[in-house]
């Protein structure tokens, strides 16, 4: 079987994703969440002319150098002046104050001489008004938000000028995670001779929590058909099943036997790529089921490269590779082999020019250079020796 390239892998695996179903939730909880509907608002913001400065309100036609004015009131924020201003006189106003009828400048304290009840301006005036019009930021009925979005907290900050308590987003999607393998043991578990203690889905379940994703971490399964078919069972009652580990072609990998076993419709199997050959995907029943690696590195980056987007698009967000860049290498690189190699770097500024240095181990068991790393140097495959000061593609890991 022909090894698959990466972005006919990520297209099959997204392929698999359907949006989860909506709820609606209250604002103080909807950060990071997606919308599932525009967002209207419901007010208008400014609801009325407000001050924008700390002075003294007059009509704009009368503000001229040395002008006088008579002060006959005063507003503040939520204490609007309830009175009449005729011609030559001013009302004393504070910033956000709602500016009162007829008038429609304000001159700034610093650009005024008061003398009890009576003020001169000064011969240079600044020439802003400082009126903040009704309407000035967003008003009643309008579109404020379009569906999908990951809500930031401005756009919390908005919602709630807006007068919005409620927003219909997008559920959680759950993830379930099953790691596989009769070496394996949790963290603070005993490890005797020959024990591993898993990490990659723990790591895993962090990457997916990040994405606003809920994860579930099963049991570890053991090398044996009926295990895998029990925890199989407690996989599909998620939104998606991502198994860890199996998915190799050795004597013990019996995670692809056991899900076909169980129903498994598998739409690919191995990619071109490294770390991360032993991937699949397909569909147990109704869930879409990823199957990565069992190395920790490798697990790791395909769930960069394929489990996140899988999550965004869970999440309701548009299907979308993961975002790179490209960097100027450090260092020389050998000629590339027949796979896509993503290749563990630190990217950084050095002189206004993003450069790239890859690690000089690649060793996939080695997990602390990957915690290291900020970034996945890309090499094409077949690509030909690389020099320092030739550009690379790098996805950011930060």
């Amino acid at each position: 079987m022909s090894l698959l390239a990466v972005p006919e892998v990520l297209a099959k695996t997204l392929a698999l994703m359907s949006p989860v179903g909506h709820e609606v939730i209250a604002l103080t909880g909807a950060r990071g969440r997606v919308l599932a509907a525009d967002v209207i608002a419901r007010r208008t913001q400014p609801p009325f002319p407000a001050s924008a400065m700390d002075g003294y309100a007059v009509r704009a036609a009368e503000a001229a150098e040395e002008s006088v004015f008579t002060v006959v009131g005063e507003a503040a924020a939520g204490t609007p002046f309830d009175g009449t201003v005729a011609p030559g006189q001013c009302v004393r106003i504070f910033t956000g104050a709602v500016v009162p009828d007829g008038l429609d400048r304000i001159i700034i304290q610093e650009d005024v001489a008061r003398d009890g009840d009576r003020i001169t301006l000064n011969r240079s005036l600044d020439p802003q008004m400082y009126v903040r019009r009704a309407g000035l930021d967003f008003s009643e009925g309008n579109t404020l938000l379009d569906a999908p979005r990951r809500l930031t907290p401005e756009d919390i900050a908005l919602l709630a000028a807006a007068g919005v308590p409620l927003v219909q987003v997008y559920r959680k999607p759950r993830v379930a995670l099953l790691a596989t393998g009769d070496e394996l043991v949790l963290p603070g578990e005993a490890a005797g001779p020959g024990v591993i203690v898993s990490s990659n889905n723990f790591g895993l379940a962090a990457l997916i929590e990040s994405l606003g994703a809920t994860a579930e971490i099963l049991p570890i399964a053991a090398d044996t058909l009926e295990s895998l078919r029990l925890l199989a069972g407690m996989g599909t009652q998620a939104d998606l099943f991502v198994t860890l580990g199996g998915a190799s072609v050795g004597d013990h990998d019996l995670i692809r036997p056991a899900l076909t076993d169980a129903g498994l419709k598998l739409d690919l199997y191995k990619i071109a790529m490294r770390p991360g050959k032993p991937f699949m995907a397909g569909r147990l029943g109704e869930t879409p089921m990823l199957g990565l690696p069992g190395n920790p590195v490798s697990a790791m980056v395909c769930g960069r490269l394929f489990v996140a987007p899988a999550v965004e698009a869970l999440s309701g967000m548009p299907p979308s590779p993961p975002q790179t860049m490209t960097a100027t290498l450090t260092c020389d690189l050998a000629k590339n082999g027949p796979r896509e190699h993503y290749m563990r770097a630190r990217v950084g500024n050095v002189d206004g020019a993003m450069v790239c240095t890859p690690f000089d181990s690649q060793d996939s068991s080695r997990l602390s250079l990957l915690s290291q790393a900020n970034a996945l140097a890309i090499r094409p495959v077949d690509a030909p020796p690389a020099k320092a000061g030739d550009l690379i593609s790098v996805m950011p890991l930060t």
